[in-house]
């Protein structure tokens, strides 16, 4: 079962919630992998004691024009959805606008006079790691630098974990996703059986928390919430969702402590019992989703 950890917008706890929640599936016997997808910033992998097994390049098709046998006729421009070729005739321009291209490689279908040669650009890599403590197996997905979108990067590092789960016979893959609802979070969000929502009882908590459930609504997609750091605020994140009837998974108790472990980059449930009973009860309703005729 695939379960992507999301949230309307950065800051409510996503990573805090994926680390502790992939660590808590294994202590109570659920073999589970880990993918970190928010590919422009990482960090998943300072929670853990971690070995590098393996490090994937990913690459993305890039067209290269060859004026000499370019005719002018316009058909690669024609062509492409995302405006990336700049063809203006009156003057003989043509030009690839490289933030805009999407690689799909219309242009190169489109054209019959051979001006468009096939080459790929580096956009990033998929890192391959196992914990120290157990062999678990986690993946980070991080783009270059300057790259338009994470994407196909995102797609790359959950292409290897889901393979690396069906070779293991895991029970679940967790990918921590990207913040926001954009293009990285749907990429992420498409893979998943269930998405569990992090939220906080806040106006922007909830604000963004309506933007993430009119997205996955539109995917066809089931979910769930946890509100982290409750108590705060007020309740009108609960309101909302015995409105909309989105399960409540768990909450989190606004707490210090948790929020010093983890910016000394601990795994809070080793370090706080309580905190364990909480995520044990949240694996309990996710595990009962998955066994459910949903």
């Amino acid at each position: 079962m695939n379960i992507a950890v999301a949230s309307g917008k950065g800051g409510t706890g996503k990573t805090f919630f994926s680390t502790n929640l992939f660590y808590s599936l294994r202590q109570m016997g659920y073999s589970s992998l880990l993918v970190d997808c928010d590919a422009e910033a990482p960090n998943s992998f300072i929670f853990f004691p971690v070995k590098k097994l393996s490090e994937d390049v990913v690459t993305e098709y890039r067209p290269v024009l060859d004026r000499s046998n370019c005719v002018l006729c316009g058909k690669c421009a024609e062509y492409c959805n995302y405006h990336a070729i700049f063809f203006l005739p009156a003057m003989n321009k043509i030009q690839l606008l490289d933030d805009l291209c999407h690689g799909c490689a219309a242009c190169s279908v489109a054209c019959n006079y051979s001006a468009i040669r096939d080459s790929y650009k580096f956009i990033g890599k998929v890192t391959s790691y196992k914990t120290d403590e157990d062999g678990a197996c986690m993946f980070e997905a991080k783009m270059t630098p300057g790259v338009s979108s994470p994407v196909p990067i995102i797609k790359s590092a959950v292409k290897m974990a889901v393979k690396q789960a069906n070779q293991q016979n895991a029970d679940y893959v967790i990918l921590d996703s990207p913040p926001g609802t954009a293009c990285p979070f749907i990429q992420t969000a498409s893979h998943a059986d269930f998405v569990v929502l992090v939220t906080e009882p806040t106006p922007f908590g909830l604000s963004d928390l309506k933007q993430s459930v009119d997205t996955l609504k539109t995917m066809g997609k089931e979910m769930g919430v946890v509100v982290n750091r409750a108590g705060l605020g007020n309740r009108d994140v609960y309101q909302y969702l015995e409105k909309e009837s989105i399960p409540l998974l768990g909450e989190i108790p606004f707490n210090k402590k948790v929020a010093l472990l983890y910016s000394e980059g601990k795994i809070a449930v080793k370090e706080l019992s309580s905190l364990q009973v909480i995520f044990e009860d949240i694996v309990k309703n996710i595990v009962s989703y998955g066994n459910s005729s949903n």
